[in-house]
């Protein structure tokens, strides 16, 4: 691999403003290669003794001392700067040299500020963290005097010690020094607790409504086990993170240290200078490279964490500070394309049963459509959805969209695209092994009953996934498993807690598979009533609750994504999730009303009301999908009709994304219109249009996740901030 291409690959995504443009370095160099074959082609002219005389002359410049470049150092606004003076400007080519080393300087001067600055944030957070470890062991005495040790106690070890010191000619001496020291340590401990409270970090419902009101949400102190083990697993994470962070600034100042000496070993290559020795001592003598502060902080780091949380054991703590990646593997390919092979095969065996049986065209498949279809419809729409999130993952990682750092996944465990196809693929071939084993179209002419058995799969393979999603154990990606509950809980409780970034994602996915939740609504009726048994309907259609719970259920999602706007709102005090919030609520109207003009066909009345509501929520939602979300159709920027930073190089995309966007949202139309498309079924319609739907948001995903890393990116926002466990009496008077 070419370096350049390693450069950008081991960047820090979020901070590549911040690294040397190396690319547009070697875009000047090329010119600069330009002049030189110019220059070249005009000496070839010249007779042979002026050429003998130049050849001459640069052989002598050779070995004598280099004099092409002088670097200065500069101190403005206090802060040193270097710049340096090319002495050869009037030489053939000298302007695109002048340029290569002003644009040489501003680069570098630009990382060594930046690398100052993360360096000062890196010594702030050290000191918070050694306040929070000061802290921390006072408060395990505490714990530990409240429960002392059965044997081998405190005070037993003080007396051996006091008696050996007594033992010499200044034992009095001796014994008062080291009362005195034990009393000034428990002083100092005394002192820090009565400073500090604990920061309640776990959200509750009871803590979202203390901070809705304005009550402190600090808990005073409790010396309990079940407290300092939660402090020791926060602070735990806060120095992991903290070695992480620091790891990356070691390996932001390595990089931009090795381009700076690629680049000038290609500048003297090209311009036949030795420009590059001088420069790099000046490299070599800055704080960029000088500075061993950061590898100091780290080695502070592996001693505390290996002494106050690994016992000592130096193995154990360098296994939990060492990043953790999680590798691809054959088998998951391997099974993944397994999984998608059985799902086609399964597919084209479905496809020719019910040719070979004339299937769709015998008196049960009517009934089969109304009561079986919606049952599986349901995983088709998971398995779709899963689908476009995997390919929404490939995208990520191919234009280098930090996903994993955005949903706050734990490092090491995000799912890469392949894991999520082996889940989709695997869900997919169950379902349609499911579908062979229940195509049966007509009931038992005797018994006027199908076979029970065959009638409860469906829901078996409801009940399984069910059951694989809230397993405990360590299988099937439990981490990522929990991490979607934990996620999908948050949503459903809102507005009681915090609102994140997965929250509202999750939240707008399920905005996108209503068709999804009714049919767990339809399972609930259709076997909690027994219609299984003659595979009918009718009870769920004639019963008013479940035509309520059929209006409810298509406004669940949009509620809950309303609440989590006035949350935002409460929060935050930023009127634009006001406007956020009036787009679902928009959104709920509109689907209200398309539903009651389903259930009420012929109505003019609800024709006209589904017609403007929906046209004015379509609107705005669309105008909030593109502007907002994905920060297109920005005025005065570079790119027409688009924003000044894109990811994907080809604008067409940006284009095609827009007009797909704003068509797909327009499948409303086929509610209200009732629209019939030959021969198909009205669930079959739905179904369709509910894939659609799924489409749309799958586009939509990738998109909101590019604008929001780019927002990152501006921000120089490349890691999660930790909340600490210990809050000192001077911060709160700070924050006061």
């Amino acid at each position: 691999m070419k370096f350049g291409k390693e450069f950008m690959s081991q960047m820090v995504s979020e901070w590549q403003e911040a690294y040397i443009d190396y690319a547009y370095l070697k875009t000047i160099l090329q010119d600069i290669q330009s002049s030189r074959k110019t220059s070249d082609s005009n000496v070839q002219t010249k007779p042979s003794f002026a050429r003998n005389l130049s050849r001459r002359y640069h052989r002598e410049a050779t070995f004598s001392e280099n004099h092409d470049i002088v670097v200065n150092t500069v101190t403005r606004e206090l802060e040193t700067v270097y710049e340096t003076a090319f002495l050869k400007a009037g030489e053939a080519g000298g302007d695109s040299e002048v340029a290569f080393f002003r644009t040489l300087d501003r680069e570098f001067n630009k990382v060594n500020s930046f690398y100052r600055f993360k360096v000062e944030e890196a010594r702030n957070e050290a000191l918070a963290l050694s306040k929070q470890m000061d802290a921390l062991i006072a408060f395990r005495v505490r714990v530990k005097e409240k429960d002392p040790p059965p044997s081998n106690s405190v005070s037993v070890d003080v007396n051996a010690l006091a008696y050996e010191i007594g033992s010499s000619s200044k034992s009095k001496e001796h014994i008062v020094t080291l009362r005195d020291l034990m009393r000034n340590d428990e002083a100092a401990k005394e002192s820090i607790l009565e400073r500090i409270r604990l920061n309640k970090t776990r959200e509750n419902p009871l803590s979202a409504i203390k901070n809705i009101l304005k009550v402190s949400k600090k808990e005073e102190l409790s010396f309990t086990k079940e407290n300092l083990k939660r402090v020791e697993e926060g602070l735990q994470v806060a120095f992991i993170e903290f070695y992480q962070k620091l790891g990356h600034l070691k390996n932001y100042s390595f990089l931009n240290t090795l381009a700076i000496s690629k680049i000038m070993k290609k500048y003297d290559k090209v311009a036949r200078r030795h420009a590059a020795k001088l420069y790099m001592e000046m490299v070599d003598s800055s704080y960029l490279t000088s500075s061993d502060e950061v590898q100091q902080l780290m080695q502070r780091v592996e001693s505390t964490l290996t002494e106050h949380f690994c016992n000592s054991n130096r193995s154990q703590g360098m296994k939990l500070l060492r990043p953790k990646v999680n590798k691809e593997r054959h088998r998951i390919t391997f099974s993944t394309g397994f999984f998608f092979g059985c799902a086609v095969s399964l597919i084209v065996a479905l496809v020719l049963i019910v040719h070979a049986r004339n299937i769709l065209g015998t008196q049960g498949q009517r009934t089969y459509m109304e009561t079986m279809f919606p049952l599986y419809r349901f995983f088709g729409f998971v398995v779709l959805h899963t689908i476009m999130y995997a390919a929404s993952i490939y995208f990520w990682r191919r234009y280098r969209v930090n996903y994993s750092f955005i949903f706050g996944f734990k490092k090491g465990t995000e799912l890469g695209y392949r894991h999520v196809l082996l889940l989709s693929f695997g869900l997919g071939t169950l379902s349609l092994c499911a579908v062979l084993l229940n195509l049966d179209m007509e009931m038992n002419s005797q018994t006027k009953e199908y076979n029970s058995f065959t009638e409860l799969i469906p829901l078996f393979l409801l009940v399984l996934v069910i059951a694989i999603t809230l397993c405990p154990f360590n299988i099937l990606y439990r981490s990522s498993r929990f991490f979607f509950l934990a996620v999908l809980f948050r949503c459903i409780a809102a507005p009681f807690y915090t609102v994140s970034l997965p929250d509202f994602f999750l939240a707008d996915q399920l905005t996108s598979q209503v068709q999804a939740l009714r049919s767990i609504e339809f399972y609930i009726c259709y076997y909690g009533f027994g219609d299984f048994r003659q595979r009918r309907r009718n009870t769920c259609r004639s019963n008013n609750v479940f035509t309520t719970v059929y209006f409810i259920v298509a406004v669940i999602p949009y509620w809950l994504r309303f609440l989590q706007c006035i949350r935002r709102i409460i929060e935050e005090k930023d009127l634009h999730h006001g406007y956020n919030a009036i787009k679902y609520l928009l959104t709920i109207v509109a689907a209200c009303f398309r539903t009651a003009y389903t259930l009420n066909r012929g109505s003019t009345a609800w024709n006209i009301a589904a017609w403007v509501v929906s046209g004015v929520a379509t609107f705005y939602a669309t105008y909030w999908d593109i502007v907002v979300d994905w920060g297109l159709l920005q005025r005065g920027c570079k790119n027409v009709f688009l924003r000044d930073k894109l990811l994907v190089p080809h604008k067409l995309v940006y284009y095609v994304a827009m007009v797909l966007n704003v068509l797909l949202r327009l499948v409303w139309l086929q509610t209200v219109l009732n629209l019939k498309f030959g021969s198909l079924h009205g669930e079959t319609i739905i179904a369709l249009l509910a894939c659609l739907e799924i489409i749309r948001r799958g586009i939509w995903n990738f998109f909101r996740l590019e604008n929001e890393h780019l927002n990152n990116v501006g921000k120089f926002r490349a890691f999660k901030s930790v909340p600490l466990p210990f809050n000192y009496q001077e911060d709160r008077n700070q924050d006061n």
